[in-house]
């Protein structure tokens, strides 16, 4: 009888459950669909959801942060139970993070922190250690060049992201220790892939038509893609010529490895709604408060792992 009656106990809780992760709705500001990692990202978040049977309304922003604080508020007016921001920049977000506040919304940060006095303001972000990839990127190539002179160009990722100054502090800081290396030139390329070819373009025009450049160090893979186009269209060989250093690990990255085209890319997986789905049902069944900041793991890859990765990258969504 005993046996029975925790069995029926087991059952209606786990009904329970399965009820209540079934009655969260969760509003996600998508940044937008400029690169392969932010469309993996978009469709890995609909997986995750789907598995743990929450509702996602996702909001693309088309890069813009007006239209995020317009989703984020829009959000509110339906009295989500959580909100999922990427943002687009760092500052900026007080006012409207206030209101969520106000509204008893918790918010969670993915990929991308931001710049904020009152850190009650969102409950947690997920995100790599974006200074760590940028380092890993230029251990590299100092130990590559092996006190060999190289002028690099850097494509920085848009303009006042916490991902693109992060990712170009760790790079800094690695190359700092090989007086041989060094930044020539350095814009934003906006992370996609038509602005790092447009901007390769004019650093190639600018060093001897690209002679006076060792090394590409893209802050995403997208933007070294455009950096190959336009490298080749010079009629320089990208990979021998000018070395392709980049972050994301997105496929298309692995398939110019295959090509001899790239030379390594720091992976950052597109899983960021998964931890943070996990936490917030945490959160809603017991008060379980996140760690303030949740890492997800970066590792490096060379043209050795590409076939590999492409295939590991179809299940994720890429």
């Amino acid at each position: 009888m005993l046996k029975r009656l925790l069995l029926v106990s087991s059952i209606a809780t786990l009904l329970s459950g399965t009820a209540y992760a079934q009655s969260l709705t969760v509003g996600f500001s998508q940044i937008g669909s400029e690169s392969g990692w932010r469309a993996a990202e978009t469709s890995v978040a609909k997986e995750q959801a789907k598995q743990r049977g929450i509702t996602l309304k996702i909001a693309d922003a088309q890069q813009k942060q007006e239209n995020q604080i317009k989703a984020v508020r829009s959000f509110i007016a339906q009295g989500v139970d959580a909100i999922f921001i990427a943002p687009v920049v760092q500052t900026g977000w007080e006012p409207v993070l206030e209101e969520a506040k106000d509204a008893k919304i918790p918010v969670f940060l993915l990929d991308r922190n931001i710049t904020a006095k009152d850190k009650s303001l969102y409950m947690s972000v997920v995100t790599a250690d974006n200074v760590y990839e940028g380092k890993v990127a230029g251990e590299w190539l100092v130990k590559e060049m092996a006190g060999k002179t190289c002028n690099v160009v850097e494509l920085q990722g848009t303009v006042g992201a916490s991902v693109a100054l992060d990712r170009k502090k760790g790079f800094a800081d690695a190359i700092a220790s090989a007086p041989s290396i060094k930044i020539v030139r350095t814009q934003s390329g906006d992370f996609t892939r038509s602005k790092g070819k447009e901007v390769m373009e004019s650093f190639i025009k600018a060093e001897d038509r690209g002679k006076n450049i060792c090394a590409v160090y893209a802050h995403n893979d997208d933007m070294a893609i455009g950096a190959i186009q336009a490298i080749k269209e010079a009629g320089l060989k990208p990979c021998s010529d000018i070395k392709i250093i980049s972050i994301d690990a997105v496929p298309d990255i692995f398939k110019a490895m295959q090509a001899g085209e790239a030379n390594l890319t720091v992976e950052l997986t597109p899983n960021m709604a998964g931890p943070a789905f996990d936490a917030l049902q945490a959160y809603k069944k017991d008060g379980t408060i996140p760690p303030k900041v949740i890492l997800t793991e970066s590792k490096a890859f060379g043209p050795d792992s590409a076939q590999q990765q492409i295939e590991l990258k179809k299940n994720m969504g890429y």
